[in-house]
């Protein structure tokens, strides 16, 4: 499925905006899809790992589900969204091809 975003430029003939649509290709969204699975798998070790020193320092119970859902818990809060990246890129793409934001800005 190919990601696109629509972002709205101005062309000084008239005060409403034109929207753009961008696309991601198929290598570019590959690329994105990857990146945040390296970064997401270590971001759950190191949840997991905290959810350990903090189920220590508490001298709480080390049940395996308790540690679990404290690290799905930090995860969740950590995790940078792929969509995010995907949103960013197709930015960028867009300002490579119609100009600065200061000329796109409405």
């Amino acid at each position: 499925m190919t990601f696109s975003k629509s972002f709205p430029r101005t062309d000084g003939k008239t005060n409403y905006p034109i929207w753009e649509e961008i696309f991601l290709g198929d290598a570019e969204e590959k690329e994105l899809d990857e990146k945040a699975r390296r970064v997401n798998v270590n971001l759950m070790k190191e949840c997991i790992e905290d959810a350990r020193l903090i189920i220590d320092a508490e001298n709480m119970r080390d049940y395996q589900t308790d540690l679990t859902r404290m690290a799905i818990a930090l995860f969740e809060k950590r995790t940078s969204h792929v969509v995010y990246w995907k949103e960013e890129a197709a930015k960028d793409k867009f300002d490579s091809k119609f100009g600065s934001p200061e000329q796109t800005s409405l």
